[in-house]
């Protein structure tokens, strides 16, 4: 007789993520979030059956989930979440069985695992190294706007996509770990493939990068460098103990690709934010100081995923008088809790004078203890690209123009054509 693989169903309102509408994220996941604050939501894996999961959708719910240690990351420790995502990434991505590649991330680690991993790369990204990576952001920056000021000199739309928002940050972070910059590409196209999945070629792109990876390391081994992979490989070389030779392969993969895959997001869906909102952009314009505030609300409203990853409930506990059995999947909603209007006013404008109070006013970078490693290196990027580009063409608009304010929320743009010379008199 086969297994039974169902898992009963939490005693929450059932809402399908198939009924969000993806032309208006916002207003569906509001909508999920209006009807309760934890839903039930079914959680679908290639050749699995479906499962029950919950999402928990409001704000003050959410930001407790993040930091209640009875939510564990990783089902491999939940026995009761075997029928869950548990090993999802093969059915979803292609990733090959063979490798244990991003099977056990840093962010997929609980308690002192993580934290003792989270401490061998945290001193690359405090404030200080930050601060001082600001000169080689700004001078990355302004090679790149030269590029696209001869590009688009003559009327011609530049995507800025790929001229800026993606370059960018894989620019600044294979710096920081110490990725060649021959090498780039490769990683792009990886980046690729974990967003929009083709579970064809995954497999021969993910050994590819093991190997890639591998080399890497064997260098800075011969050859140490001032950047993130030498650290970690002295660790590793110093004391086994405190980092595997696969765990350090798994963190170069992971911090370079999450250190610019979420930025270049950010870059590209904030600029046409703030282009198809003249009023906001005439105000950064005119008082740059709203540059720090105005990447908090950018974030907030442009962040590029609708719920994190799914925790698993290591106890039967409850989430706002919703039972939650021990072993289910439950995901925090970044999204609905991001425009919650119970901590928020108006929190469906897109609004670069607004003060985010206490904290950071958002949860587009997480909270506690996964709370994101790289998120000052982020802003920083985030604001010294935008305020460049902003100012360095006065004429910047989108070579197509919105009806409308653009939408918020969490699509990626495949393209973002701009024109940047002044537009015609009249």
């Amino acid at each position: 007789m086969a297994e039974d693989t169902t898992t009963t169903a939490p005693t929450a309102p059932t809402a399908g993520l198939d009924t969000v509408d993806p032309s208006d994220p916002v207003a569906g996941f509001s909508a999920l979030r209006e009807v309760a604050a934890v839903v039930e939501i079914p959680l679908e894996i290639p050749g699995r059956p479906t499962q029950q999961g919950l999402m928990v959708t409001r704000h003050a719910e959410v930001r407790a989930m993040l930091t209640d240690d009875r939510f564990r990351h990783d089902a491999a420790a939940v026995p009761e979440a075997e029928n869950y995502l548990r090993n999802a990434q093969t059915g979803l991505i292609g990733l090959p069985e063979d490798l244990d590649l991003l099977r056990r991330p840093m962010l997929g680690r609980d308690g002192e695992d993580h934290a003792r991993l989270r401490r061998l790369v945290s001193r690359a990204f405090t404030v200080r190294r930050v601060n001082g990576l600001r000169p080689r952001v700004g001078a990355i920056v302004d090679g790149l706007l030269d590029d696209v000021a001869a590009a688009g000199a003559d009327g011609t739309p530049v995507d800025l996509v790929e001229a800026l928002a993606y370059p960018v940050p894989i620019a600044v972070i294979c710096e920081l770990v110490g990725v060649p910059e021959g090498d780039r590409d490769r990683w792009r196209e990886f980046a690729r493939l974990l967003i929009q999945p083709d579970p064809e070629r995954m497999p021969d792109v993910a050994r590819g990068m093991v190997a890639h990876v591998r080399d890497l390391i064997e260098a800075r081994r011969r050859e140490p460098a001032d950047d993130l992979l030498s650290g970690l490989v002295a660790a590793h070389d110093e004391d086994g103990d405190r980092l595997s030779e696969q765990e350090l392969v798994d963190m170069t993969v992971n911090l370079t690709v999450a250190g610019f895959e979420t930025t270049a997001h950010v870059l590209a869906k904030g600029t046409l934010a703030l282009l198809s909102r003249p009023d906001e952009l005439a105000a950064l314009r005119a008082d740059p100081q709203l540059w720090p505030t105005a990447v908090h609300e950018l974030v907030r409203t442009c962040g590029p995923i609708p719920a994190g990853a799914p925790r698993y409930a290591a106890e039967d506990l409850e989430i706002a008088g919703t039972p939650v059995p021990a072993g289910t999947a439950v995901l925090p909603g970044v999204l609905p809790a991001n425009f919650d209007p119970r901590v928020l006013d108006r929190p469906e404008k897109l609004d670069v004078r607004r003060d985010p109070g206490r904290g950071e006013g958002h949860l587009g970078f997480g909270h506690g203890a996964h709370y994101c490693l790289g998120a000052a290196l982020a802003r920083q990027e985030v604001e010294v690209v935008l305020s460049a580009l902003v100012t360095r063409f006065p004429g910047l608009r989108l070579a197509e123009p919105a009806d409308g304010p653009s939408r918020l929320g969490f699509e990626r743009l495949p393209a973002l054509p701009v024109h940047v010379d002044r537009p015609p008199e009249g």
